[in-house]
C-alpha cells in the first residue's frame, strides 16, 4: 500500500513538467536500443537539511548550519556512490522489461560504456556523453536517465531524501524525442516518514535505503512508460530464446543492481552533535 501510494506521488509530482508518453508505434520503429545513466557534476548528494531549516539550531549548539551540512554530506556520499545511484535506475529499469522486441535487441551495457568511457568507473561523468559514438555499435535509439539534483533536505524539522530528473528515449538520427518523463521525488513535500538527519549521521545507511527506495519506484514507474498499451501484439518472443550471434542483453535474464556496500560501522572524524548528549 505505501510503495503505490509513493508510486502515485511520483506521478503527480512529475506531472507538471513537459512530458511526452511513448506510443506503441514509435516503440515499433526501434530496432537496437542502447541504455544510458549519469549523473550531472554538481547533482549530489547535497544537504540541505541545517542551512535550510532553523528547526535544528538548538540541537546544533556551537556547530555552524553549514559546517553541519558539510559533515552530513560527507556520510551522504560514503552511504551510496554516485555510480550506485545511477545504475540502479538503469538496471532495474531494464530487468522490468518485457522479452520482447526492442529490449532484446538492447545493446550489451559494458559495451556501450566501454565505448563512452564510462565503464567501472566510481564518479559517473558529468558531461553528456557523445551518443554518436553508439552508431559505431548498430545502436539507432538512446534510452536515457539523468540525475539533477538528489540528497537531503529538511522543512519544519522534519527531513528526508529527495530526487529530481528527467528519463527520455530520442532516435540518434535526428534526436527526435519518442518518450519523456521528467520527476521530482521528495519524501518531505510528500510527508513521508522523518528521516532524523542525526541519526543518519552516525547510521548513514538509512539514508542509502530511503534514496534506493525511492529509485526503486522511479524503475518501476518507467519501465511501465516503456511498455505502452496501445502497441500491437507481436514483438514478443518465446521464453529464454535469445538473438544468435549478437550481443544483446534479454531482459529475462534480470539483470540485477549491484549488492549493497556494507555500512563503515567506524564514523569518520568531524560527525555531526549528539542532540541526546
Amino acid at each position: 500500500m505505501v510503495r503505490n501510494s509513493f508510486l502515485v506521488v511520483v506521478a503527480l509530482l512529475a506531472a507538471g513538467c513537459a512530458s511526452q508518453r511513448l506510443a506503441g508505434a514509435d516503440l515499433d520503429r526501434v530496432a537496437r536500443p542502447a541504455f544510458i545513466s549519469r549523473i550531472e557534476l554538481d547533482a549530489g548528494p547535497r544537504s540541505l537539511v541545517f542551512r535550510e531549516d532553523a528547526a535544528y539550531k538548538d540541537k546544533l549548539k556551537k556547530l555552524e548550519p553549514k559546517e553541519a551540512d558539510r559533515r552530513l554530506q560527507a556520510k551522504l556520499t560514503a552511504a551510496v556512490t554516485r555510480f550506485e545511484v545511477s545504475e540502479r535506475l538503469r538496471v532495474n529499469t531494464f530487468r522490468q522489461l518485457p522479452p520482447e522486441r526492442p529490449w532484446v535487441n538492447t545493446l550489451n551495457p559494458a559495451r556501450v560504456a566501454t565505448i563512452l568511457e564510462s565503464f567501472l568507473v566510481e564518479e559517473v561523468p558529468a558531461n553528456a556523453p557523445d551518443y554518436d559514438l553508439l552508431s559505431r555499435l548498430g545502436a539507432d535509439t538512446v534510452v536515457e536517465f539523468v540525475i539533477q539534483d538528489y540528497g537531503m533536505r529538511s522543512d519544519g524539522g522534519r527531513a528526508g531524501a529527495y530526487i529530481r530528473g528527467y528519463a527520455r528515449m530520442f532516435k540518434l538520427n535526428g534526436r527526435t524525442e519518442l518518450w519523456r518523463h521528467p520527476f521530482q521525488v521528495d519524501r518531505v513535500a510528500e510527508g513521508g516518514e522523518h528521516l532524523d538527519p542525526f541519526k543518519v549521521g552516525k547510521e548513514p545507511m538509512l539514508f542509502r535505503q530511503q534514496i534506493t527506495e525511492m529509485l526503486d519506484v522511479l524503475a518501476e514507474r518507467f519501465a511501465q512508460d516503456l511498455t505502452p498499451k496501445d502497441r500491437k501484439p507481436g514483438g514478443a518472443l518465446p521464453a529464454g530464446s535469445e538473438l544468435e550471434g549478437s550481443d544483446s542483453v534479454n531482459p529475462a535474464a534480470r539483470e540485477r543492481p549491484a549488492p549493497p556496500k556494507p555500512a563503515d560501522p567506524e564514523l569518520a572524524p568531524g560527525e555531526l552533535p549528539d542532540p541526546d548528549a
